[in-house]
């Protein structure tokens, strides 16, 4: 484990977090980027301590929505774990928790609904699951989220793209393993976040 100060830096430098943007009931949104979530490196109670220092300040005082990207999530390489999930979302302020009013998750897969459906339901208490929106294509997400207030990285747009073509990568009967693993080192000249703007 890398020491503490380079993990903050580095879910500084990844923008794992970012605040940005309004959704159509004009609530700010928490942007999550999963892919990019250094889960080897990074300790739980790191993350706890910038989320409770660089996050959660700006959401304490008016209603905000999540957008969680899932989409390049996998178990072995960026997944946190169930534990560690939890653990954050208790560690989470009651002032921050209450203005929590919708979780925007986009390209949830099969394992992530069933698990959400049966054991989220009961490990995330105060009504999460009853805020959850699943959004399987981008096109849906522009019923919830101003087009204009958002960026969608490249890779979100690839992997939607190929789920119209592919539409069995829903349910997990279809793998996307040369797009995961296709992806740019952290040394690459390639930039990680290739954002596609939306007109």
């Amino acid at each position: 484990m890398i020491p503490e100060a380079d993990q903050e830096q580095l879910l500084q430098n990844l923008q794992v977090f970012k605040i940005k943007g309004k959704d159509k009931s004009g609530r700010k949104i928490l942007q999550i980027f999963g892919k990019f979530f250094p889960a080897r490196i990074v300790s739980v109670e790191v993350v706890n301590k910038f989320l409770r220092e660089k996050i959660f300040p700006d959401l304490e005082n008016r209603p905000f929505a999540v957008l969680y990207f899932h989409t390049g999530v996998e178990k072995n390489e960026n997944f946190l774990g169930i534990s560690a999930l939890r653990s954050l979302y208790d560690s989470i302020p009651a002032a921050v928790r209450q203005n929590l009013e919708a979780v925007y998750f986009v390209h949830p897969g099969l394992q992530s609904r069933l698990y959400l459906a049966t054991v989220g339901r009961i490990m995330f208490t105060g009504g999460l699951y009853g805020k959850l929106r699943y959004v399987t294509r981008l096109a849906y997400l522009w019923d919830h989220v101003r087009r204009n207030a958002v960026e969608i990285p490249e890779y979100v747009h690839d992997h939607d793209a190929d789920l119209e073509y592919r539409p069995m990568m829903d349910y997990g009967f279809e793998t996307d393993h040369t797009r995961v693993y296709g992806a740019p080192a952290l040394d690459s000249p390639d930039p990680m976040h290739s954002m596609r703007c939306i007109s």
